[in-house]
């Protein structure tokens, strides 16, 4: 054997142990760096590799750095994951005890060590074959007719809600009326907004903004209409829901502290929206589920409520129906059956809130006004 190829001999080994040598916390610093590098998108913007890197990150850093983070990552065992797991939901790892905390652990976890398998700085995936965890209930929270009056009716309350923001609390009755995520609709610009003073108005939601990295376009009841036009009013921003600070979006979690207020180290220091209306409390999440369920006893399709809600139908009349139809075919954004729907949801709303649906003088007058 040549001296060169000894020589190279060595430096490849020297090289796996290093890569092998790595801690954990090292292997997370690369992995955060690696999912938020920017690529080209498919709407042909540059942005992140993972979009919600920063979600992973915490999960990173707050789970596994701090409890595994200095050992040698090519050392973790299944059951050092197994334990850390356990602790979380135990509540043994400085937190509350959260069966849903340890699946987000396993998940970034997962794919971490994945990532570092490919790059041999490990020789196998330690959360492989893992104790399965206990199931979560999903939230089944739905506002009575009751509440969603005094809901509706508290939000127009300036009296009541001088700690919260006019357009934050419109924000929270177009989610009622819209059906769209608190993402979605919180990033709404006024380029997006097609025919609003017209017959057939909607909101189109670029890919980047959605879960599922899809455009949506929803229709807009005139309900929804109304909401939007009072947003706009004196409103000089690019954004229908405007940060107070600047000419950007509210932040994505405004809805959610309005509705649980501030609280800091266990202390309530600003009464939240459902405690200042006395209403059991519930999250903009449910105001999506309070509609969809308005919809489905209302007696519309299950498969057209799943549309306004962004979700995909995996059964029609019964039938599978191949996931690649939808995906690559049949493009289709069921705008009538939407529409139907939602126009449907705005009427109920407004017999139970008592608010007549206006005239057609009277949203001439408001679009003048605005």
């Amino acid at each position: 054997m040549g001296g060169d190829t000894i020589a190279e001999t060595f430096r490849d080994r020297r090289e796996r142990q290093a890569k092998r040598g790595k801690t954990v916390a090292e292997i997370i610093e690369e992995r955060i760096e690696w999912m938020q590098t920017p690529v080209r998108k498919a709407d042909g913007e540059m942005r992140p590799r993972l979009e919600s890197w920063e979600n992973t990150a915490s999960h990173l850093r707050r789970f596994i750095g701090s409890k595994l983070g200095r050992k040698i990552a090519a050392d973790i065992t299944r059951g050092d994951i197994q334990a850390l797991s356990d602790d979380i939901v135990a509540g043994r790892h400085g937190g509350k005890p959260s069966v849903s905390n340890a699946r987000h652990m396993r998940k970034a976890a997962s794919g971490m060590f994945r990532w570092a398998l490919r790059r041999e700085y490990i020789t196998a995936n330690p959360c492989s074959d893992l104790e399965p965890l206990d199931p979560e209930h999903p939230r089944t929270r739905v506002l009575t007719e009751d509440e969603i009056r005094i809901f509706w009716h508290g939000l127009d309350r300036d009296d009541l809600m001088t700690s919260w923001d006019r357009r934050t609390r419109l924000a929270l009755k177009l989610e009622l009326t819209t059906m769209l995520r608190s993402a979605e609709l919180l990033g709404a610009q006024r380029n997006e907004l097609i025919d609003l003073d017209g017959e057939q108005p909607r909101l189109d939601v670029p890919l980047k903004r959605v879960k599922k990295r899809r455009v949506i376009q929803q229709p807009l009841s005139s309900l929804a209409v109304e909401i939007i036009n009072e947003a706009l009013k004196g409103n000089n921003t690019d954004f229908v829901f405007a940060s107070p600070l600047d000419n950007k979006p509210m932040h994505r979690k405004a809805m959610a502290d309005a509705l649980r207020g501030d609280k800091r180290k266990g202390k309530v220091r600003t009464p939240g929206i459902c405690q200042l209306l006395g209403l059991k409390p519930f999250t903009p999440h449910d105001l999506r589920r309070t509609a969809a369920t308005l919809a489905g006893d209302l007696g519309f399709d299950d498969a057209w409520i799943a549309k306004c809600l962004d979700h995909a139908a995996s059964k029609k009349s019964e039938q599978i129906v191949p996931s690649v139809t939808g995906k690559v075919y049949n493009h289709s954004k069921r705008m009538k059956e939407k529409r139907a729907v939602l126009d449907g949801v705005a009427a109920e709303l407004r017999r139970i809130i008592g608010k007549p649906a206006p005239t057609k003088q009277a949203e001439a007058e408001l679009h003048l006004v605005a």
